[in-house]
């Protein structure tokens, strides 16, 4: 480690702490390939441990160096308005919320004046420190004591505290969370001291991301209340042979409004499971609420329907996923079966299109198509800053290359998504960011955004968002590695290989004129539907 020089020009040896890092990652060079066959398999099964050990006092040391970095007002003097946002793009923690929680339970914080605070769960602390419980180890304890009820005493919850600390350090999470649960029955055991509010402190219905296959879970804790209404729907709407979308005679609604006949008949068709049946009655009862207009007329300034954006070679191929205005990844073939329920927006991209986008100063706020358009381009999905992936459901359109205050004009071509927490965030000052358009290059019309930082203070580099770019760098990338093991495509006119998977796809519409004596080629499924569908545009 080199030394630093002071105003002076003095050398300074640097901090320790500098050089101890360092050591720690030569150490950390060497234990990656370290030889390990010399070691006897007791020998190896102490070293995984102890590895493992050092993971966890790794997280401890960091949790406090955290603790500087907030007590020192370090976010700030680098731009970042939270904590939370300079541990996200400084410091790259994957989800600092659940960090913060864990150093509130198990570190030694700093206050304002300068006040060294105990942890909230000092033997939980005290073992995280010594490694002999884990982050996961962590988490699950802290699931089951945030569940003590309010209402429980003090020394009560002390004593819960130790218990569980015990149970981390000789139990996995799996567990911590089966024996909790049976800690908590023993504090409440006929559920007296648990009220009201502690039912409303845990409601929550979470729509977690889609799968690679566009599921998605939902996970949710529910009132009485909404527990009720929930169960009342799946009484009357989750029946066997109710709404089920794989019949096309099966009755939809409530049981009480179908033809008896007709259900017992469908009921005997039906070979879904009862969790299946319940899905498809909510769907249904959401459909019927989209389809009467309950959700309004507007939002955002985008009307309330299911409003997507596909590739037109995906849709020929009939393979490939769509993008709805509110973020979700839907196949092509649910898409084509979706055509002919959904009012359509047809968006084409030329240099000159009757739908007035350019106001000027006319306008201030985006128009209905501006923000249709905005939303067909590329990009135009999520949210325009840097790792957002708020839907243009969530958005609205910023003055990117000049704020409306300062003259900027409403053209669709300075405009961007953005989401209202990321527009509130341009401006000139630190922790505000500059955006700006760019003119020029394969990133041509996107924004760019930079994070400002303290006068004096190296500038950050600017960002796009890359989110949008995901589908098109993957084509990239596999027409690099099929052309590395294949070989690079035949020229035109010449037969293909068998093994080019380039051509391997479902559908190409052949667009040749048939050859004397041969029928016309027939239209596939998509074809006819879009046929069908451009002819009511």
């Amino acid at each position: 480690m080199t030394d630093t020089q002071r105003n002076d020009g003095t050398d300074v040896p640097p901090p320790r702490a500098v050089e101890v890092v360092a050591d720690l990652h030569r150490i950390l060079d060497e234990l990656q390939s370290v030889d390990l066959s010399p070691c006897t398999d007791a020998e190896l099964a102490d070293v995984a441990a102890d590895t493992e050990r050092a993971i966890a006092r790794l997280t401890v040391a960091g949790d406090r160096q955290i603790d500087q970095v907030e007590a020192r007002d370090l976010p700030r003097k680098t731009g970042c308005r939270t904590l939370m946002q300079f541990m996200t793009h400084r410091l790259r923690v994957s989800n600092p919320m659940r960090r913060r929680k864990h150093m509130d339970a198990t570190a030694h914080r700093t206050s304002l004046g300068g006040e060294i605070l105990e942890p909230e769960h000092p033997r939980l602390a005290e073992a995280f420190a010594q490694g002999t419980v884990g982050t996961a180890h962590v988490q699950a304890t802290l699931d089951v004591l945030d569940r003590i009820p309010p209402a429980v005493d003090h020394d009560v919850k002390v004593a819960a505290e130790r218990q569980m600390a015990e149970i981390a350090t000789d139990h996995t999470p799996a567990d911590i969370t089966q024996l909790g649960a049976r800690l908590l029955a023993h504090l409440d055991p006929d559920g007296t001291l648990t009220d009201d509010s502690d039912r409303k402190r845990r409601r929550n219905l979470w729509v977690n991301r889609q799968r690679a296959d566009g599921t998605a879970k939902m996970t949710a804790t529910l009132t009485p209340e909404l527990t009720a209404r929930v169960t009342m729907l799946l009484t009357v709407w989750a029946k066997p042979g109710m709404n089920n979308p794989n019949d096309p005679d099966s009755p939809t609604g409530s049981v009480d409004d179908a033809d008896p006949d007709t259900l017992a008949a469908a009921a005997d068709r039906d070979d879904r499971t009862p969790a299946q049946i319940n899905h498809d009655a909510l769907n249904a009862l959401l459909k019927a609420v989209l389809e009467d207009g309950l959700l309004g007329k507007s939002h955002r300034g985008l009307p309330v329907q299911l409003i997507i954006k596909a590739d037109l070679g995906d849709l020929i191929r009939e393979a490939g996923l769509a993008t709805t205005a509110t973020g979700t990844l839907l196949p092509i073939p649910n898409l084509i079966a979706l055509a002919g329920e959904i009012q359509p927006w047809l968006a084409i991209f030329k240099d000159h299109t009757t739908v007035p986008l350019h106001f000027g100063r006319g306008k201030r706020l985006a128009t209905r198509g501006q923000r249709l358009a905005s939303f067909a381009r590329p990009d135009g999905e999520v949210c325009s800053a840097p790792g957002c992936d708020q839907p243009a459901t969530h958005v609205e359109l910023h003055h990117a290359q000049k704020d409306w205050a300062k003259g900027g004009l409403t053209d669709i071509d300075d405009l961007a998504p953005a989401c209202p927490r990321h527009n509130r965030m341009v401006g000139d000052q630190p922790g505000q960011y500059t955006t700006r358009i760019e003119r020029s290059g394969p990133d041509e019309g996107r924004c760019v955004w930079r994070l400002n930082t303290e006068p004096g203070a190296p500038p950050n580099p600017e960002h796009i968002n890359r989110r949008p770019d995901i589908p098109r760098r993957f084509a990239e990338h596999l027409n690099t590695v099929r052309d590395e093991i294949h070989g690079p495509p035949p020229p035109s006119g010449h037969d293909a290989r068998p093994d080019d998977l380039r051509l391997n796809i479902s559908h190409v519409i052949d667009v040749r004129p048939p050859r004397p004596g041969q029928p016309p080629p027939r239209p596939s499924l998509v074809e006819a539907q879009l046929t069908e569908l451009l002819a009511t545009l």
